[in-house]
């Protein structure tokens, strides 16, 4: 970490930041500094108003009122590029790289030099190698996107934005889709950057990072800020306490598995993906009545594919594939739904929600055929709003009304409304793919308490995550995914945290 940052000169200054949408302020007179050589973590529940901000501050909204400050000068940016033309890189969740191009040609992008009327690509790829090894960010200038790792592809990101002269970075959830060494790598980037003079809001809801990071803390709550704290004074219970406004059981509780019947049955099957090649390879697995079994992997390693397959999204080219006794391996996503399987998507946007429907259809998306939701043709309105009000409710879902469309909800509300409406049905197995990617502590408390809650009523879990954390604290079971085999099966506590991170890495253990 740097020195404290109140020593330093300010390089960006929010003041009194208002952003209203219809139904809610997002931003709520919300002021904030940032200063030359820090990390500044930015933390606050879903809905707390950080990426309002920070999409303020990148040109993507304006505000409603206050101002923005950069280098001491007034500041209101029309769009990225405005952000990019001051200084101001963000490095997003979901990375904005096209995987068919070359790492030259992506960070080029929108920004191109030519000769002759020609992509000059080796002069960028001699500004690319340059800021690699100013930056300790070792990339392959003319390797394919497609065919880097995720950390490889997060410091592609990064290389992009100081290409672009970036002095103030914003790190939107850089670790959610690393190993646990890849996110040391990043820590280690992050203060190599600080060193030479750089700013960095670091957006994470992973406790332990900011501590280890940061040089301080503002906690958003509701649209404000509600408090401001260094590393040393705090502790991830305080920081949790303060994003939530109550204490926060970090710790998952949980009794001994009882292990039942053999739920799910998957043998040797084998999956391509859309480039047609096969990302899952002969995996085999079983999941049993009253058992979690955690399949743990950098993304990108056939996880997703396997999901799809298992849920009747994707065919598979071989193997079998048993829910309950019955042979699934050729139906449908309706008929694998209706033995009683739940399914939690990782991409909620495109799997889970429709974003433009209501809160009310989307609660009934796998339901709307049956009773009390219809009666042949005939559709029972009551009955839908009623069970949407009853997902809000049971879920915490922060909204103003049912009767708003998907998209006006932040991310993390979004992911709550779809694991409320599949926690709503009769489970015999539930397939919980990133349950609780980009969401604030105390919803991933909930939703841990309900998944554990789901296992102990005797139904089977397979839970599939990047982070790893989530799973050595809800699995009973953890098989290791890399490059589309199964490498590892193990009890949860046979092997260490940094065991399992070097076997998702491709290591032995």
């Amino acid at each position: 970490m740097t020195q404290e940052g109140t020593e330093r000169p300010v390089v960006l200054e929010a003041r009194q930041i208002t952003k209203r949408f219809p139904g809610v302020t997002a931003n709520d007179q919300v002021s904030l500094r940032l200063h030359k050589g820090e990390v500044l973590a930015l933390l606050g529940e879903n809905g707390a108003g950080k990426s309002t901000l920070m999409n303020i501050l990148y040109g993507l909204y304006s505000q409603d009122a206050g101002e923005i400050l950069v280098d001491g000068q007034p500041f209101r940016a029309k769009s990225p590029h405005d952000a990019i033309a001051r200084g101001i890189g963000m490095v997003h969740q979901h990375f904005q790289l096209v995987p068919v191009m070359s790492v030259v040609e992506n960070v080029m992008l929108g920004n191109e030099i030519t000769r002759w009327g020609f992509l000059s690509r080796r002069k960028v790829a001699e500004h690319i190698l340059e800021i690699s090894r100013r930056y300790g960010l070792p990339v392959e200038p003319y390797a394919l996107v497609a065919d880097l790792d995720v950390g490889a592809q997060q410091r592609v990101e990064i290389i992009k934005a100081l290409y672009r002269n970036a002095d103030i970075l914003i790190l939107d959830e850089p670790t959610a889709v690393l190993t646990p060494q890849e996110a040391d790598d990043l820590v280690r980037v992050m203060r190599t950057l600080t060193a030479q003079g750089k700013a960095l809001i670091f957006i994470t809801h992973k406790l332990r990072e900011v501590l280890e990071v940061a040089d301080r803390i503002v906690v958003l709550r509701a649209g404000r800020v509600v408090g401001e704290t260094t590393p040393r004074e705090a502790s991830e219970a305080s920081l949790a306490a303060m994003m939530v406004g109550r204490s926060v059981l970090l710790r998952v509780e949980k009794a001994e598995a009882k292990p039942g019947a053999t739920v799910l049955s998957v043998r040797d099957l084998q999956v391509r993906d859309d480039r047609r090649l096969m990302v899952v390879d002969g995996v085999s697995l079983e999941v049993h009545a009253g058992e979690i079994l955690g399949i743990a992997g950098v993304q990108g390693n056939g996880q997703t594919e396997l999901v799809q397959a298992l849920t009747g999204l994707r065919a598979s080219e071989a193997g079998s594939i048993e829910i309950a006794g019955n042979n699934v391996t050729s139906a449908n996503p309706r008929q694998i739904s209706e033995l009683g399987v739940a399914h939690i998507p990782e991409d909620r946007q495109r799997d889970g929600i429709v974003t433009s429907y209501p809160l009310t259809e989307n609660g009934v998306l796998e339901l709307y055929y049956r009773p009390p939701f219809a009666r042949g043709i005939v559709r029972n309105e009551g009955a839908i709003v009623q069970h949407a009000k009853q997902l809000v409710a049971d879920f915490d879902v922060r909204t103003p009304s049912v009767h708003v469309e998907a998209s006006s909800l932040s991310g993390g509300n979004q992911q709550k409304f779809i694991v409320a409406r599949e926690f709503s049905r009769d489970l015999k197995l539930l397939i919980a793919a990133q349950p609780t990617r980009g969401i604030d502590v105390g919803s991933i408390e909930f939703i841990h308490q309900q998944i554990i809650k789901k296992r102990d009523e005797g139904v089977a879990v397979l839970l599939v995550s990047a982070e790893l954390d989530e799973i050595l604290a809800l699995s009973d079971l953890i098989a290791v995914m890399y490059h589309g085999h199964i490498v590892a099966t193990v009890r949860n506590g046979e092997l260490t945290r940094e065991q399992l991170g070097l076997l998702m890495a491709g290591g032995g253990e």
